[in-house]
């Protein structure tokens, strides 16, 4: 995976990590909210990873 694509899944882990915690928290669901912040956290370590490799290629 290039780092472009490593980064690009990485927002996209962490928005959609974000969503389900608001929800989560709004609706009082633990669980959801659990997910939410397990999906931001490896949304990070994606961006992380990408960055990395482009730290490599210069």
């Amino acid at each position: 995976m290039s780092e472009s694509e490593d980064k690009a899944k990485g927002a996209a882990n962490k928005t959609v990590g974000a969503a389900k915690d608001k929800i989560g928290e709004a609706t009082d669901n633990k669980d959801l909210q659990d997910e939410g912040k397990a999906q931001k956290l490896k949304g990070h370590g994606q961006n992380l990873k990408g960055e990395a490799k482009g730290a490599l290629d210069d």
